[in-house]
Parts: structure tokens; C-alpha cells; sequence
């Protein structure tokens, strides 16, 4: 049985639409709230948001879900997806939820739970969830002395400040820094400046004025000109990009060139193991990361591990086996002595503690190594169009091309009705030749679908 509302990261659509509505949250709510509730206590449930003018109508629909089945509802207001992690396990809550659609643009939005212990739901939990939406929720309803109640945590930002800090090296200082933090008018606008204020840094905050509609437009993680104009106007050290949610990030050295996240999981476990902090024999990452990170860590005397693409898969793959360091080439990057969830702010304070221990600029520490040509298309289509015989065929050949000196990745997006083409080898042109083949077969399909 598979999932139907559930995605690669919970429940994403159009606001206002389905399955991004107030009927649906409510039900939502209803139904993970009598999943979680175990036991006679008084239970909790706490709920963080980004600034998306939709989450004021998916948080009270939630809420009022959550209560009508018994639930106590903590709102922690706009504040990054790991704090909101962190936060459900300090309040010994019984279940966490985040409203955000992540790096998308505004209109969109999601809802993403996390367990008790502060790690996302398994399959068969939210396969539990969805069969308790479909079969009828009026038995789940409380009678009205056993209502639950709603409060606002006010200091949940102090709380996360402070946690975000303490994962940062003490003895080390940001003092003599000048950083550049777009926050993509998302999140993390008020923690992440503050949080590198306080550690001693000069800050220039960017995509810090979010008015419901802005969240990552032209700013944040997936539109990184401003933060690298504005560290190269501002003559920073470096600069810092975090995503709607703040569980990813990526960063430009004092030129403005970008650094992703298989360069920054380089990095940290290099770092971490000649310090004797890296658990496991390397790194956990996805299909996506490029060969040139599996190269230099083998330099390294450590292993590259590969799981499918989305950070549930690779947090499975290191809780299972022990790892404390893994991520995404997007920059998911995921520290299990930290964190239960990729955390943006908390992986960007492990680089600069590193960067600060060299005392060397960001474009010595932070390039480690030369990217394979690598290229990535999107196509959009339905998931079906992989099974025509024509894209097979493009695939094969695409594939047969590259045996031996690279790499085809054709993959579905779990978020939006797109196909994903990625190509990975030693020569720019045949890797461009491959994905544009293979891309015109998919369109083709595509159209032919829709005609």
C-alpha cells in the first residue's frame, strides 16, 4: 500500500488547494493526533510555521484538528524547521509539525510531522495517519470537558538561539568576521542574524523583511546572486544562504563562489574525523552527490554512502548504521550529535568553526575538491512518461554513453510533477549531449501524453 498525501517530505501543494486545504489539515489533525495519543497523560502537540501568508489559515485549521481529538496545542510562530524538531523533544511533546513548502515560492505550502523523539515519520506511520483521514473521523472527537488547549510558547526563539549556539565550538569566537546571512525572508529571519551576532560576527542580513509573499523570492538557497553580490559589495569573508525553512543551506567564499553541500560534507568530515568527532568509516549522502566528494573522502581513508534522494532516507541510512554526518548536494546537511533533522544554521556554524580554527580565507577551506561536470534538468511531466518506450530507449542510450566514465540519474520528484535528469562524467559536452537526449524524449512523451 503506498502513500497518497504523503510525499518525499510530508504533505506539499498549492495553498488553498487541494490537498493544501483547511478541510484537510483539520482532518489532518484529527487523525495524527489520535495516532500519537498513547496513554493516559495529557498530550502535546507543537506547531512552528515560516512566514507564507497561507499559514494563517493551515495553522488554526491544525490547531482546531489537534484539539478536537484531545490534544494540548503549543504554537511556536514562524521559526525553522529544527527548532521546531528540537523543540517537540525539549517539551516532551508527542508530536511535532511544521508548516512550510521548504525552498518553494509562496504559493505553495506543506505540513511535516515529527515524532516524539524528533525524527520524521516512518512510511507506516504516515500510512496509518492517511488510513485514519479516509475512514471516518467522528469517533476520534472527544466529549467537550476533554477538549484540548491552545498557548504560544513566547520565548521559542530564545530556546533555539541558544541551542544553535551551544552546538557551536566553545573557546572559538566569530570576532573579525564580516557575513553575509540570507534568510530568504523565511524562518529564520530573526534566529540566524542574531545567532551570529551573538557569537561575534559582523553580520549583513539579507531577506530579513518577510511579508508573506516574498519567501524565497530572489533570495535564499535557490537564488543565490543576492547573497553573493552582496558579499562581494560588502567585502565579506563569506556568505550564507538559507532555504523558506532553514533546513538547508548553501555558501559562497569572499569571491561569491558557491559552495554546495557536497563540498560542505566534505568539509565537516574531514574536519570531524581528525578530530576524532566522525562516527562511522565516512559520509552518508544521496545518488545526487557528485563523484568528486566519493574521491576525496577515498583520499581521505573514508567511504562515500549513497541512498536514494531525500533526507529521511539519508537520516534512515545513518541512525541504522551509526553515522553522525550526512546530507544532501542541495545542503541538507544532517549532524546526529546535533540534530534529528537537516539544520542550516547549526551545519553552517560547523564550517565556520572550522574556517575559523584554519585562519585561512573561505576559498582555501571550503573548495576541497574539483566537481565532475555534472548537469541537472527538469522536465516537467507525469511520472508515467518514464515508461514509454522511446524515453527508455533515450535512457539506455544515455546510459550506454556514459559507461565507465559516468553516470544517468532519472528520478521523480516527490514534491512536484516533475522528471528530474541528471548526468555525471568527465567530459562537459557528452554529459550536456546525454541529458539533452534524454530531455527531448521525456518532452516528447510529455506532449504526446497531453495531446
Amino acid at each position: 500500500m503506498s502513500r497518497k498525501l504523503f510525499g518525499t517530505d510530508g504533505i506539499r501543494g498549492t495553498a488553498n488547494a487541494d490537498p493544501m486545504t483547511a478541510e484537510i489539515a483539520l482532518k489532518l489533525g484529527m487523525a495524527a493526533g489520535r495516532h500519537f495519543i498513547r496513554g493516559a497523560h495529557r498530550h502535546i502537540v507543537v506547531i512552528g510555521k515560516d512566514t507564507r501568508l497561507s499559514g494563517y489559515l493551515i495553522e488554526p485549521a491544525l490547531t482546531a484538528g489537534f484539539i478536537s481529538v484531545g490534544m494540548d496545542v503549543v504554537l511556536l510562530g514562524p521559526l525553522p524547521t529544527p527548532a521546531v524538531a528540537m523543540l517537540t523533544r525539549s517539551l516532551r511533546a508527542d508530536l511535532g509539525v511544521m508548516i512550510s513548502a521548504s525552498h518553494n515560492p509562496f504559493q505553495d505550502n506543506g505540513i511535516k510531522l515529527f515524532g516524539p523523539d524528533g525524527f520524521k515519520l516512518s512510511d507506516e506511520d504516515e500510512l496509518s495517519i492517511e488510513d485514519k483521514m479516509s475512514n471516518g473521523l467522528e469517533a476520534y472527537r472527544v466529549t467537550s470537558d476533554r477538549l484540548g488547549r491552545a498557548k504560544r510558547l513566547d520565548d521559542a526563539v530564545g530556546r533555539y538561539i541558544e541551542y544553535a549556539k551551544n552546538s557551536f565550538p566553545r573557546g572559538l569566537r566569530l570576532d573579525g568576521l564580516k557575513i553575509v546571512v540570507d534568510c530568504a525572508n523565511g524562518a529564520a529571519y530573526k534566529v540566524a542574524p542574531t545567532v551570529l551576532w551573538e557569537l561575534g560576527a559582523e553580520v549583513v542580513p539579507v531577506g530579513v523583511t518577510p511579508d508573506g509573499v516574498n519567501i524565497n523570492k530572489n533570495c535564499g538557497s535557490l537564488y543565490t546572486q543576492t547573497m553573493r553580490e552582496q558579499v562581494v559589495a560588502h567585502g565579506a569573508h563569506l556568505g550564507v544562504a538559507l532555504d523558506g525553512d532553514a533546513d538547508r543551506l548553501v555558501l559562497c567564499d569572499e569571491h561569491g563562489t558557491m559552495i554546495d553541500g557536497d563540498q560542505l560534507m566534505a568539509l565537516i568530515g574531514a574536519s570531524f574525523a581528525r578530530a576524532g568527532k566522525l562516527k562511522g568509516d565516512g559520509v552518508v549522502a544521496t545518488v545526487m552527490s557528485n563523484m568528486g566528494l566519493e574521491k576525496y573522502l577515498a583520499g581521505q581513508g573514508l567511504k562515500l554512502y549513497r541512498t536514494g534522494v531525500g533526507d529521511r532516507y539519508v537520516l534512515e541510512k545513518m541512525r541504522k548504521d551509526g553515522f553522525n554526518l550526512g546530507g544532501e548536494q542541495s545542503g541538507h546537511i544532517i549532524l546526529a550529535d546535533h540534530s534529528t533533522t537537516g539544520d542550516g544554521l547549526v551545519a553552517a556554524l560547523q564550517v565556520l568553526a572550522a574556517l575559523v580554527e584554519s585562519g585561512k580565507p573561505a576559498s582555501e577551506v571550503l573548495n576541497l575538491f574539483t566537481p565532475m561536470p555534472q548537469l541537472l534538468k527538469n522536465v516537467r511531466a507525469q511520472a508515467s512518461v518514464l515508461e514509454v518506450a522511446a524515453v527508455k530507449t533515450a535512457i539506455k542510450a544515455g546510459e550506454d554513453r556514459l559507461a565507465g566514465v559516468g553516470r544517468v540519474l532519472i528520478r521523480k520528484s516527490g514534491t512536484e510533477p516533475l522528471i528530474r535528469v541528471m548526468a555525471e562524467g568527465e567530459d562537459d559536452s557528452l554529459v550536456a549531449a546525454v541529458v539533452d537526449s534524454i530531455v527531448a524524449a521525456v518532452e516528447a512523451a510529455a506532449s504526446g501524453a497531453a495531446a
